[in-house]
């Protein structure tokens, strides 16, 4: 009990004593310690506020830690006021006294904590970082749009693959009749005519027994082309077969088809005649045209009776498909 009596005890001589009790005198101290005062106990409001609202901070126990250093040194100076009227020297002391104890914990831990705060990466690393880091996702990015862009081409291959004939260059089979069915469909839902043609090199095995396999290429190859000059961009052509094609020709009635394989026939004739490195090859093509009720398999089987009547006829002519 005496102890804390002494504490609350006020008697002792006030600082106004030592001021003289002076109006200007007063002003300075007391405005001075009431302002100081009030700036000590803001910072460690912020400073908590700051480590509650941010829970990523690497060293929050030392915001809090000069929190409570600031928060006593704002306590001395408001004793200080309270020592100008009454003496409460005991209190002034254990609270000088709690300063200097969390002063020196504060400066221990600054010491303790110098090292890693040091070893922290600076603005400037961190800016050459942050561009090393930029550089190396546009590098990133250009590796994947490279990646992309060879999917795409992969990709592109891999169709053609699919829909190519690796020989000539033209569709291959399963594509030739993927397109002739959504021709036969779309000529019977617009009511337009359609047209096939379907041509056969002549005495093929008589090409590859006497000028060989690879001569035999070379006139499939040439064959194509030449039949491919006299197409529109809207017909297609495929090999269906070995030395076999098949002409696909949209809104093209038997008459304007006929004609056409007519000029094809001789073209290629002209063609192996022009060129003596090619074997000397002719065709033999019948020619149908789409009628009600016909399907993929009854129009192609009119028009393979109709080639091979044009091979009983002698070869290297053109025969009509009878409705």
């Amino acid at each position: 009990m005496e102890f804390i009596n002494n504490l609350l005890d006020g008697d002792f001589m006030p600082h106004g004593h030592c001021l003289l009790w002076r109006t200007d005198l007063l002003i300075l101290h007391v405005g001075g310690d009431t302002l100081t005062f009030i700036a000590y106990m803001l910072i460690p409001v912020a400073l908590v506020r700051l480590v509650k609202a941010r829970d990523d901070l690497r060293f929050d126990w030392m915001f809090l830690l000069f929190a409570g250093f600031i928060f006593f040194c704002g306590a001395t100076h408001i004793l200080g006021i309270i020592n100008v009227w009454h003496g409460y020297y005991y209190i002034h002391g254990i609270i000088k006294s709690m300063t200097g104890i969390i002063s020196m914990l504060t400066a221990i831990s600054l010491w303790y904590l110098l090292p890693e705060a040091i070893s922290l990466p600076s603005k400037r690393i961190m800016s050459a970082k942050i561009v090393e880091l930029m550089r190396a996702e546009q590098k990133l990015a250009d590796a994947n749009q490279h990646l992309e862009a060879e999917v795409q081409k992969r990709t592109a291959q891999l169709e053609k693959m699919a829909t190519t004939d690796e020989l000539t260059a033209l569709l291959n089979r399963r594509e030739t009749m993927r397109l002739l069915e959504l021709e036969i469909a779309r000529a019977e839902r617009q009511g337009s005519v359609l047209s096939i043609m379907m041509l056969d090199l002549d005495d093929f095995k008589a090409v590859n027994d006497n000028h060989g396999h690879q001569a035999g290429d070379r006139a499939l190859i040439s064959a194509a082309e030449s039949f491919k000059q006299l197409l529109r961009k809207t017909d297609f052509i495929g090999r269906v077969g070995g030395e076999e094609f098949l002409v696909i020709l949209p809104d093209t009635d038997i008459n304007n088809a006929c004609e056409l394989a007519e000029r094809v026939r001789q073209a290629l004739q002209q063609h192996t005649t022009d060129n003596p490195s090619i074997p000397a090859c002719t065709t033999s093509i019948g020619v149908a045209e789409c009628s009600a009720g016909d399907n993929l398999h009854s129009l192609i089987q009119r028009a393979d009776e109709t080639l091979y009547r044009a091979k009983s006829n002698g070869r290297n002519c053109v025969c009509l498909a009878t409705s």
